[in-house]
């Protein structure tokens, strides 16, 4: 992470009264209500030929329903990219004006932008700002200072002043609303430190939902975690049109055509939050729409498993574009680290998956605006069951000169594991053009699989099957299988870079919270059922039509589920102490 470099411009402003003159003010008094805006310009990071910077504009006029900010550069800077603001530059000139979202502002607020530029020599301070042509505030002199900022000593050489892995000498924000939650249930004060993801499942969940934190009282929150060090926030973007084609649990407030009120009240909000210049030294690591575009790949035509409305989210496009639009948005935030989703290995670990969906994840990722560089990594696992490493038998065993693929488990799958996969499909991602940086996240929070199920050891020598059952930790009846699993327990505590090529062990889906209800709840959040949360359903392709293996009496996806959370302690592997 870059360190934040304050080059701040004076609260002085220039007020022309009737008669022509100017009242200069500096600092607080009586006269200060009369300033009508003042400026905040910092430099939050500086390289060689480039910088970025954010701006934030006090209104202390009249309230506002539009906005137009114009300075001047005294050198060559060039404006190359920003956000929260339509920006247009004309030679030394820059015109700053509102988005659709952000064009009220009340007297006595504040709106910001940011933006990235380029520059050569010097990078000084523009020296004169107006807000609607009115004369904000002037600067004496150059920025405080000028040089090239030090990228730290995890991040060396990094233009964009972002940290090769986030999660690298970092504490990760623990959330106060689970982390309660987690301490109330019996044996839950052993993890209720541990950190988890804050879930924005609909636009309310931006401001909070009934009372709850909403998404800058988390980033506050997480300022005072903080302390001198550096602080990982996980924050999961999941809101697209027509949400989760292929599970009815998941299914979202937005229709399937809903791209543009996706992209103006979900995504557009979000990136003005979290683009405030008092979060810039905190580090954002964005889950991007989990199983959205692994459902374009299996379930929307050709198979077994395609359902109609995966078909429909691949025919109009709205999955691909909406997740373009937020790798752009999102990505050109400069402490924003972006990880898509990338399903789990019992989901795509088939080459005839496995290929597809690389070359998925590199469209979205290169069209509609988006960027590779806008893509810090991939997760895998997000709120499933997948063991990070099966301990007791590889996917290259034979039993009797078989291989073990050939297996009802494994299903001449190319893994058994979320690791092995996991560094498979970064491998694959490099090639196919993404940055040789890239990082990987595993969801570890409920794949541990501890208890007294858990094998000691591997099965017979006896069959395939013989042996791959008796050798699994994976307890579960069909790797197919996702809705609040009997016999799961708590996996790996959260851990920075754990393994090669993986960014960290992260607890995105916090433990304790539903994957869905097993029966028909009326509900407003637009959460339907899914029979794969139902105990007593037989199953269906997707699960090779086997029993669910769900816990009974579970509530809607997101809501506590406390029984589930008991038995997650229960069966915590490592076991907690």
């Amino acid at each position: 992470m870059s360190h934040t470099r304050t080059s701040l411009l004076a609260a002085m402003a220039l007020v022309a009264g009737t008669t022509g003159t100017a009242l200069a003010v500096g600092q607080a008094g009586a006269a200060t209500s009369a300033v009508p805006c003042t400026v905040d310009y910092k430099v939050q990071s500086q390289w060689d030929t480039g910088f970025t910077a954010a701006v934030t504009i006090t209104n202390n006029a009249a309230a506002k329903s539009g906005w137009t900010v114009k300075w001047s550069y005294a050198g060559n800077q060039k404006v190359t990219n920003g956000w929260n603001g339509k920006i247009s530059q004309n030679g030394a000139d820059v015109t700053v004006a509102n988005e659709g979202y952000n064009g009220n502002v009340a007297s006595g607020g504040s709106v910001s932008f940011g933006f990235n530029g380029t520059y050569s020599g010097t990078n000084s301070v523009p020296a004169t700002f107006t807000l609607d042509g009115v004369t904000c505030n002037v600067d004496g002199g150059g920025p405080t200072d000028p040089g090239p900022t030090d990228p730290g000593p995890t991040d060396p050489g990094t233009p964009s002043g972002k940290a090769n892995n986030p999660y690298t000498g970092a504490k990760v924000y623990v959330n106060p609303e689970w982390s309660a939650k987690a301490a109330a249930e019996p044996g839950g004060s052993k993890i209720a430190n541990q950190p988890t993801a804050v879930w924005l499942d609909r636009i309310a969940a931006i401001n909070g939902v009934k009372g709850g934190m909403g998404l800058r009282a988390h980033l506050d929150e997480a300022l005072k975690q903080k302390g001198s060090g550096e602080l990982v926030v996980q924050v999961v973007i999941y809101d697209l049109p027509g949400r989760d084609c292929a599970a009815l649990a998941s299914n979202g407030e937005l229709g399937p055509n809903d791209i543009d009120k996706y992209k103006s009240q979900y995504i557009d909000p979000i990136v003005s939050i979290l683009s405030e210049a008092k979060y810039a030294g905190l580090r954002i690591a964005t889950v991007i729409e989990p199983d959205s575009l692994p459902n374009l790949v299996t379930n929307a035509g050709g198979t077994p498993t395609t359902t109609d409305a995966c078909v429909t989210m691949k025919g109009n496009g709205n999955y691909e574009k909406g997740v373009s639009y937020a790798l752009d948005k999102l990505g050109a935030i400069p402490n924003v680290y972006n990880y898509i989703d990338a399903a789990h290995h019992g989901w795509l670990g088939w080459d005839s998956n496995l290929g597809p969906a690389v070359q998925q994840f590199h469209k979205v990722a290169t069209t509609n605006g988006a960027s590779v560089k806008d893509v810090a990594g991939f997760i895998v696992n997000t709120a499933n069951y997948s063991p990070t490493k099966e301990p007791h038998y590889k996917v290259t065993d034979t039993v009797g000169g078989q291989t073990i693929r050939q297996s009802k488990w494994v299903d001449w799958n190319q893994y058994v594991d979320e690791q092995s996969f996991a560094q498979a499909m970064r491998d694959k991602l490099v090639a196919a053009g993404f940055d040789s940086g890239l990082g990987m996240l595993i969801d570890t929070s409920r794949n541990g699989w501890g208890g007294s199920a858990r094998p000691s050891g591997p099965g017979p020598q006896t069959t395939v099957d013989g042996y791959v059952d008796g050798s699994r930790i994976d307890r579960r009846i069909h790797a197919g299988n996702w809705c609040n699993q009997s016999g799961a327990g708590i996996g790996e505590r959260p851990t920075a870079a754990p393994a090669a090529g993986i960014d960290a062990y992260v607890w995105v889906k916090p433990p304790g919270e539903s994957d869905g209800n097993s029966a028909p709840i009326p509900n407003d959040e637009g959460k339907g059922f899914d029979r794969m949360c139902d105990p007593t359903y037989g199953g269906n392709p997707r699960n090779g039509n086997n029993p669910t293996g769900s816990l009974p009496n579970s509530p809607l996806a997101g809501q506590w589920f406390s029984a589930q959370f008991q038995q997650l302690v229960k069966n915590a592997y490592p076991p907690l102490s």
